[in-house]
């Protein structure tokens, strides 16, 4: 069995759920770290042509046919380079010769022949591996979060949002400690999540990645030695900013990871709403306050036909939880690095779309699981009516405001772990020390009508 499929895959990242993640594929797939580190190459080598001390001016007037490398960038390319680094077992200096080897058949015919060795002696000039590495990851990371990972989460908030609207007029009985409390709405309910989760995105979005740029120990010894004229530092900054990054400054030769530690920590808040938000719409289901759609050809059980059970939400518990360990792991562990560098960080890297991965997933489980939900009004206004000794709490406040000081007193000797009727709360309430108009007052309270706003 030699045939790689999704059937095939040791992931379920890359197998099981592959239809609904194939697209980090151009994000966090090795050819897409082959791919951006390609692209930092160029960009760079485009930046270098445009410093007037170096023999590369004359490289302006082919910008373009330097950005066709990346726009023909193939998979047959990466698989080129691939079997370069299998003789060099260095991934970014295997880049670095098949740069050499694109560039010069695309320039060639079109450069004398001093010009295309400077192209080419230009290429990585004075960089380590960590300037393209660390510029590469925030790079493509920054793509992943602008282009697939907020519009996931912004669908998420719409509609919850549109939820709340919805569902604003459904008075439900509270829970906490899972007992019967005061009356909510089934609309600020969601909206609690929708607020949450909205701020919890603009968190994310608040974190500036960084990338590192600065030569092999981070203080451009090598550019510095060659051309001490130019401002490398200055040009380092204008360069990752030019890509949308941050520059990270003072740095060994490894970025310290920090901004994407901060990320990370930010993305494990928003899962954890999610987490919290999921449990709740099973407990509400499991109450019977949602009716969960059918679909004909779907099954429940394999031995229960009856059965619809709240898959969606459990899936994305499940998936939420393997996510937020990961990112505590990548959190915790990416910012630590001995002396100038060590290669730990290498492999890890390369697992941080395994993460992304389970969070979208979690994501799009919600929202499909929410566009499966409809309201079980008569259950939840039954619910409602059988527990009427949730009005205790009004009661015992308009005694308050009568000046009876052992009103709580009162109402916990008469309902605290009881099960009472309304009749048994009303002949109550006319035994109480007011005025006729405050007992009748509270004889037409209704539980229903006791929420707030």
């Amino acid at each position: 069995m030699n045939e790689h499929s999704p059937l095939t895959a040791i992931s379920p990242v890359d197998g099981r759920y592959y239809h609904k993640l194939q697209n980090l594929s151009h994000y966090f797939s090795e050819y897409a770290y082959i791919f951006y580190r390609v692209k930092v190459e160029i960009h760079y080598l485009i930046a270098l042509s445009k410093l007037e001390e170096l023999p590369l001016t004359f490289l302006q007037a082919h910008e373009e046919r330097l950005k066709e490398v990346i726009n023909h960038f193939s998979l047959e390319d990466a698989q080129e380079i691939k079997a370069i680094e299998r003789q060099t077992n260095h991934d970014v200096k295997a880049i670095e010769y098949w740069l050499r080897k694109r560039l010069k058949e695309v320039f060639s015919s079109l450069l004398s022949s001093q010009q295309c060795n400077y192209v080419l002696a230009f290429i990585h000039f004075g960089l380590t591996s960590q300037d393209v590495n660390n510029t590469a990851l925030p790079w493509m990371i920054k793509d992943f979060l602008q282009q697939e990972f907020f519009p996931l989460v912004q669908t998420l908030e719409r509609d919850l949002h549109a939820k709340a609207e919805q569902w604003q007029a459904i008075t439900m009985l509270g829970f906490t400690h899972g007992q019967p409390a005061s009356p909510t709405s089934l609309g600020k309910e969601s909206k609690v999540f929708a607020v949450r989760l909205s701020e919890a995105l603009t968190q994310i979005k608040a974190v500036r990645l960084k990338g590192k740029f600065g030569g092999a120990t981070g203080n451009f010894n090598a550019h510095y030695f060659a051309y001490p004229q130019v401002p490398w530092h200055q040009f380092a900054e204008s360069f990752l900013r030019s890509l949308g990054i941050e520059r990270s400054f003072p740095t060994t030769q490894i970025d310290p990871y920090d901004s994407l530690a901060q990320l990370f920590d930010a993305i494990k808040r928003l899962n954890t709403i999610l987490i919290d938000f999921a449990q709740d719409m099973w407990l509400y289901i499991s109450k019977g306050y949602f009716r969960l759609r059918a679909i004909a050809e779907e099954v429940g059980s394999s031995t229960m036909p009856h059965k619809v059970n709240p898959i969606h939400f459990e899936n994305a518990e499940g998936n939420l939880h393997l996510a937020n360990a990961l990112w505590e792991f990548l959190a915790r562990k990416l910012p630590v690095s001995r002396l100038q560098r060590d290669l730990t960080d290498s492999t890890i890297v390369r697992n941080i779309g395994v993460p992304f991965a389970h969070t979208f997933l979690g994501i799009q489980n919600l929202i499909e699981g929410l566009q499966r939900l409809t309201p079980e009004t008569t259950t939840i206004e039954n619910d409602l009516n059988e527990h009427p000794e949730v009005l205790t709490e009004a009661i015992q406040t308009l005694l308050r405001q009568n000046g009876i000081v052992d009103a709580y007193e009162r109402l916990k000797h008469f309902s605290r772990g009881q099960k009472r009727t309304m009749g048994e709360l009303h002949e109550f309430i006319k035994s109480l020390p007011l005025s006729e108009e405050q007992k009748q007052q509270l004889l037409n309270l209704r539980v229903g009508d006791y929420r707030g706003q």
